[in-house]
């Protein structure tokens, strides 16, 4: 009895192994995707930032995709902008993070080639303490070994409940444009 159990154990241990390494390799990864956005509004200061330290994941055989960005890492141009940014605005001691986790509809990695294709990428994105249902259009491609995803899109800072104090609220747009861009490899 304690034979056949060493037996099983001996067994299972190694296919369960192999299973998380097969099932590792499937995924695509990047940790320097890249997100921009822009909330500015005509006749005053750009407000842009860039975070150039974004984590991307996609699941090739399923479309699954999850992304992660730490809100400090967005720089600005003027740093009194990224000290505003971080401390009123995004509150990035208490939510130091946006997740988006969503998928990309009818992905087929064999579909893909050099040239851009438009996907739907429908998911959820957590910032600011707030979940949103986001649904955008990404450009996709593949280039040997690398999936290239581009996608702009739109989300209101209402809808996160970022505070913009009413001083300012006339140089900021509530809608802010959003660009994202992931060279994926596999990991």
């Amino acid at each position: 009895m304690i034979y056949s159990r060493m037996i099983k154990k001996t067994v299972l241990l190694p296919i369960l192994l192999a299973s998380f390494v097969v099932f590792s390799q499937e995924k695509m990864l990047t940790k320097s995707g890249t997100i921009t956005f822009e909330a500015s509004v005509p006749s005053f200061q750009p407000v842009m930032g860039t975070n150039s330290s974004v984590t991307f994941v996609l699941n090739p055989v399923t479309g699954e995709i999850a992304s992660l960005a730490l809100m400090k890492g967005f720089q600005f141009e003027m740093a009194l902008m990224e000290e505003h940014f971080n401390e009123n605005y995004m509150e990035t001691d208490k939510y130091p993070k946006a997740i988006f986790r969503g998928q990309i509809e009818g992905f087929d990695t064999n579909n893909l080639t050099q040239d851009y294709k438009d996907y739907i990428i429908k998911g959820k994105l957590e910032l600011h303490g707030k979940s949103k249902d986001i649904k955008a259009t990404a450009k996709i491609t593949k280039t040997s070994s690398r999936i290239t995803i581009i996608s702009d899109f739109g989300v209101n800072a209402s809808d996160f409940s970022i505070p913009i104090p009413s001083l300012i609220k006339y140089k900021l747009d509530d809608k802010v444009k959003v660009q994202m861009i992931a060279v994926l490899k596999q990991s």
